[in-house]
């Protein structure tokens, strides 16, 4: 049987697939278990500079999986909650920035998954959501706190009381997509935006990722604090150095992520 998450290399980029395409590739504990597998494999690869997440067939992700949510009891809907949070978190926790390539419908879980990624890029025909309560339920992997990052309260509330998808058009307004693509060229522009990213200093990446992920939630001078630091920080390291003759003698960089 093979896995429900396919990794692949391509070239500085890592693909992640969510292959159950015949579930619409609905996340359940074997998949989310897979899929933290798949990106503790990729956190410690050192060839890897930025990753794409996407999904196989007609949707991203239909959200978690209703059929074998059906036998949860209390307890178990915990350890399934807690098992999303852990593998979302390490997804948002990789070192190099990360790309959900929206290709279809991203609802609930499949919302939330693309929403732990830094940013999405989206098909024409992606729809998101946060349908819970039309099953008497609510987010379970991230949803109430990471999608009002994304586009607001007032927004986040809209979309999780009421359960009804926006299409790609409006998710680009409110916040939530950063840029839409036709179906087509979807995949394809989200692996060059990881190849732009990949000629980059890998150190300084690694760096303005944590500061901006740590900002958020600080005090406005707390996190003018850490910049500071980390601006200091890169100074001391020979990517710098490379990086700053390479422009004065107009040359390409040759990063050593050092």
């Amino acid at each position: 049987m093979s896995d429900p998450v396919r990794l692949e290399q391509r070239g500085p980029v890592a693909l992640l697939t969510l292959a159950r395409p015949e579930a619409l590739n609905a996340l359940d504990r074997a998949t989310l278990e897979c899929l933290l597998g798949q990106i503790q494999r990729v956190a410690s690869a050192d060839d890897v500079h930025a990753l794409v997440l996407t999904g196989e067939g007609r949707a991203f992700s239909a959200g978690a999986d209703i059929t074998e949510m059906r036998r949860m009891d209390p307890e178990a809907a915990l350890a399934f909650s807690e098992l999303g949070h852990r593998a979302l978190a390490a997804l948002e926790a990789l070192p190099f920035p990360t790309i959900a390539a929206v290709n279809g419908f991203a609802l609930g879980g499949g919302c939330e998954l693309a929403c732990a990624c830094d940013w999405i890029y989206a098909s024409a025909r992606a729809r998101f959501g946060q349908p819970e309560v039309a099953l008497g339920l609510l987010p379970g992997f991230g949803g109430t706190s990471r999608l009002p990052r994304r586009v607001g309260v007032a927004w986040a509330k809209e979309l999780v009381t009421t359960g009804e998808p926006v299409d790609a058009e409006t998710g680009q307004r409110i916040g939530l997509v950063n840029r839409v693509f036709s179906p087509e060229e979807l995949l394809n522009a989200a692996l060059r935006v990881g190849e732009v990213i990949a000629r980059k200093g890998p150190r300084a990446v690694a760096l303005a990722k944590r500061i901006l992920q740590g900002g958020q939630d600080a005090d406005v001078r707390v996190a003018h604090a850490l910049e500071q630091s980390a601006f200091g920080f890169v100074f001391s390291t020979r990517d710098r150095a490379e990086g700053i003759e390479a422009f004065l003698e107009k040359r390409a960089p040759k990063f050593k992520g050092a």
